[in-house]
């Protein structure tokens, strides 16, 4: 599109990306003129394709796994969430260099509050992992009061390393998944399990009927985590498309000063999504 600014997506892998449809809807729908692309960038290569991204004119990045760390190293300056998160996944470019921001934690919230109705204060939450995508919604998690927050890894190590660091502004435990045991009002997979067709290696008596389990990936098809949820009596199952607009609609924001529409553009998702099952 002659004219237009430039924005993509860096990941691995990242075919799954609804992004580069998602910003187009929201272009569409305030009038701004953009291009936007999904890239796949191994391991080891972030630095250098973001190098050629902003020397090929590009304006802003949404990142996600497995960069959002290799994100914060890049960033020449970050905002107070990034920080509080660890994490990156929005990089803005300017004439003062790149800026990085983190929206994971603001969509989750978005999600589970105003799309799903769920309230968190005084609820036992599990977060699963202790990677990027962890670090960047558990800031927001303690600041809606959960009773109790875990963090259960397959390493413990750095689940402890990350509770720690985030001690001082909540309840906040580090365990390891064998040790998981609720039941959990809330339950969210921050792994990139479900990526690979597994799930977490929870024990059964993490979920029961009063549990909602989320997982932080989407896909077209029923995933590993929240199958195993609903087996197990889980009262609600949600992926990430939620997260996923959300956290998008915060981004474009960022970019282009203006607050996109999210209910119809995820009801619109959620139908091409119902439509990849089908197919």
């Amino acid at each position: 599109m002659n004219g237009a600014d430039r924005y993509a997506v860096f990941g691995h892998p990242v075919a799954h990306s609804h992004s580069p449809w998602l910003h187009a809807r929201f272009a569409e729908l305030t009038g701004q003129r953009i291009v936007y692309e999904a890239r796949d960038v191994p391991p080891g290569q972030f630095d250098a394709a973001l190098a050629d991204f902003v020397a090929a004119g590009g304006r802003g990045l949404n990142v996600t796994l497995p960069h959002k760390l290799a994100a914060v190293a890049a960033a020449d300056g970050l905002t107070a969430r990034a920080v509080r998160a660890g994490a990156v996944n929005t990089l803005s470019v300017s004439p003062e260099g790149l800026l990085g921001d983190n929206t994971d934690g603001a969509g989750l919230i978005a999600d589970l509050e105003h799309n799903l109705g769920l309230s968190l204060a005084g609820l036992a939450v599990l977060v699963v992992g202790a990677g990027g995508a962890a670090r960047g919604v558990l800031p927001v998690l303690l600041d809606a009061h959960p009773a109790r927050l875990a963090i259960a890894n397959r390493s413990t190590a750095p689940a402890a390393e990350l509770a720690a660091r985030l001690a001082a502004e909540g309840p906040v435990e580090a365990l390891a998944l064998a040790a998981a045991h609720g039941p959990w009002d809330l339950v969210i997979n921050a792994t990139s399990a479900s990526l690979a067709g597994e799930r977490p290696a929870l024990p059964d008596d993490a979920v029961d009927g009063r549990s909602v389990c989320y997982d932080l990936v989407y896909a077209a098809g029923p995933m590993p985590f929240l199958r195993w949820a609903a087996a197990r009596g889980a009262q609600r199952t949600a992926d990430g498309s939620g997260m996923l607009v959300e956290q998008a609609a915060e981004s474009f924001s960022l970019w282009r000063g203006v607050v996109p529409p999210t209910a119809p553009v995820l009801a619109e998702l959620r139908k091409r999504m119902a439509r990849a099952r089908r197919s």
